[in-house]
């Protein structure tokens, strides 16, 4: 055992080993009785690729590079594959990332594209396809731009030709649906195909603010009629939607307070926990049905786990197994549930659960210990107490490396993670970014603030206009009370976060004294400029409940805003940036960086060509790790170990 200063400790846990390992499997489907699934690949340029898994265990990529099975509907994404098996072959429907066409694949073969390319704005996008053989058609979520301005677009529903004609005529597309609202999800048909079900909702709510559940008739002719809303409004979100075998309609709302199930307007399980989430990616799963009439649902209170749920005694039973997370996205076939989900000793991976049997096990994208396990955080499920009293949600990992120690009476920094989102929240997952910092002694706390999931409505309500003022307090409660307790360094603590909690970050370091550095990730800088078209559609009004109405509160945009006042911060930072950011773009640092001229703060700028929002290649997160790193060494006194410097400027 070595004593070691905090920061200075050597660890087996490097920039690559934690790039090489960032992302997770997403986007399970049942193909026959295979199970597929979308995978990461960040050293090959941070693509998506699609995996089946053989009937033998085997795992197979579907598509070599440089395909990308991604979807860019809503900025955000969502599902972007859909496939039939067909003669006993699967034909393979998915949308790719260059282009966002969506193409035809039968294995063995090249894909050919289905759909048109459009030189208006972003073009034609699609998400949450479905291939229906019978119809000769691929159901799907259609957004269309109509002009070059962000918002200048149009979703529907629509079916697209499986033959291909449409791959240069875009009159061949069939809308099944007017734009009469803004956002669609995928529709889901009936088991006897008479009606088809969607959510939809229009600006400035947010998919978890309302959202309404419509349904219509299918007639033979594939239209739909008599189109009708059967549940929520704007204070009502509901999260998803799917149809029971016998026909009944299920549904996640939070109209308690809690996204909780529902069958035909009924309440299956009514808890103060949740059943939903936030809506982020189109095609997200909570809950699944079985054909046995139980429902998989992955559910929790600031954690999830995998149950099933059976409607009508109310009942859920667990499945049993490390995992301690799972992630938004199920698929059932049968008696069999495959979802993706992890722990605080393993990443995520493909899980499957025979119901008949509750016998859970990996089948995919196995968790493989790269490091001894020893070197893993050990984190810390905390609840501080905030102004008014009111409780906030963190995660402590304190640093931990089995070969050191700290002298006697040092204490160590400590680094404040905040979330993006910001409607969103942390999982305890086993993360090797936060290892790479705890390993070499630095401490990390990520903090669920008030305006994060998993805690029900009235929580997440609590950052209703109070956006750059109850997250920054949240998160300095949390610091200044690891400090008081004794845990961390008051003199060392910083912060970090991206996209919101990019803005957390930038706000806490113009209204606090708590940090001595930070690291500001694809911000939002200016929310001005930012609600007023500097941002993609589906967030274009967010700003109208996380702030408050721009047209009557103006001086509050100003007033939070850090690009505004630049002057209000004096210690060091780093700013990263993808310049082929479309939702928190370049042009919000590069007015804020221009108002930090002259003041002489130490700081560093990287901007990343071919990086969008989240960054996705594995050179471009080993920079970003290094580069923090190098800061907090800095700003800190710590001396790390084969870490190139961060040159800061004033």
């Amino acid at each position: 055992m070595q004593t070691l200063a905090y920061g200075s400790w050597p660890s087996p846990i490097d920039a690559a080993l934690a790039a090489a390992h960032d992302g997770r499997p997403e986007f399970v489907g049942f193909v026959g009785d295979e199970a597929w699934w979308t995978e990461p690949r960040p050293a090959e340029g941070g693509r998506r690729t699609l995996v089946r898994r053989r009937a033998d265990g085997r795992e197979e990529q579907v598509l070599p590079a440089p395909w990308n099975v991604r979807s860019r509907v809503i900025e955000y994404g969502g599902q972007p594959w859909s496939a039939a098996v067909v003669d006993g072959a699967p034909l393979v429907v998915f949308v790719d990332f260059a282009d966002q066409r969506l193409y035809r694949h039968e294995p063995g073969g090249e894909p050919r594209p289905l759909t048109p390319l459009s030189p208006v704005g972003g073009g034609l996008r699609w998400a949450e396809p479905q291939v229906l053989v019978e119809r000769g058609e691929v159901w799907c979520v259609l957004e269309e731009f109509t002009g070059d301005g962000p918002t200048d677009v149009r979703r529907v529903l629509a079916a697209v030709p499986l033959d291909g004609s449409a791959a240069q005529d875009r009159d061949a597309v069939r809308e099944l649906t007017d734009d009469r609202h803004r956002f669609v999800t995928g529709p889901r048909l009936s088991p006897d195909g008479g009606r088809a079900a969607w959510l939809a909702w229009d600006h400035p709510r947010m998919p978890w603010d309302g959202t309404e559940l419509v349904v219509a008739e299918v007639a033979d002719d594939g239209t739909f009629r008599a189109a009708r809303t059967l549940a929520g409004g704007a204070e009502e979100s509901v999260a998803q939607v799917e149809w029971a075998a016998d026909g009944s309609l299920l549904y996640a709302s939070d109209r308690t307070g809690w996204w909780n199930l529902y069958r035909d307007g009924t309440p299956l399980c009514e808890r103060e926990e949740e059943f939903g989430g936030p809506l982020w990616k189109l095609g997200q799963r909570w809950f699944a049905p079985l054909e046995s009439g139980l429902i998989a649902v992955v559910h929790g209170r600031g954690a999830t786990a995998l149950g099933i749920l059976d409607p009508d005694s109310g009942e859920v039973v667990d499945a049993a197994g490390p995992w301690t997370e799972f992630a938004p996205t199920l698929a059932v076939h049968g008696e069999r549930v495959v979802c993706v989900g992890a722990s605080p000793r393993s990443a995520y991976e493909v899980v499957e659960l025979d119901t008949r049997t509750g016998r859970a096990r990996v089948i995919g994208a196995e968790h493989d210990d790269a490091v001894d396990p020893a070197y893993y955080p050990e984190p810390q499920i905390r609840t501080f107490t905030g102004p008014a009293g009111r409780d906030i949600h963190a995660h402590i990992y304190p640093p931990h490396n089995p070969g050191c120690v700290a002298p006697g009476g040092e204490l160590p920094p400590y680094v404040v993670w905040a979330h993006g989102g910001p409607t969103s929240r942390a999982p305890l997952v086993l993360d090797l970014e936060i290892a790479y910092f705890t390993s070499r002694g630095i401490g990390v706390a990520e903090v669920n603030y008030g305006g994060s999931t998993g805690y029900g409505r009235e929580y997440r309500g609590r950052l209703r206009e109070q956006w750059g003022v109850v997250d920054v307090e949240d998160c300095a409660a949390v610091a200044l009370a690891l400090a008081e307790e004794g845990t961390a360094d008051r003199d060392r603590l910083a912060i970090r976060g991206g996209s919101a909690g990019g803005w957390t970050s930038a706000a806490s370091l113009a209204a606090t004294d708590v940090y001595a550095c930070g690291t500001i990730i694809y911000p939002i800088l200016d929310l001005t400029a930012w609600g007023t078209g500097e941002t993609h559609d589906f967030e274009s009004q967010y700003l109208e409940t996380l702030v408050g109405p721009l047209a009557e509160v103006p001086g509050r945009y100003t007033e939070r805003s850090p690009a505004e006042h630049a002057d209000r911060i004096t210690v060091p930072f780093l700013l990263l940036q993808g310049l082929d950011d479309v939702i928190c773009p370049p042009a919000q640092c590069e007015r804020f960086l221009a108002r930090m001229e002259g003041r002489r703060v130490p700081h560093a700028y990287i901007a990343f060509e071919g990086e969008g929002h989240g960054f996705r290649r594995a050179d471009t997160m080993i920079r970003v790790l290094e580069s923090e790193l190098s800061l907090y060494a800095q700003v800190f006194g710590l001396n790390p170990q084969g870490v190139p410097t961060l040159e800061l400027s004033k």
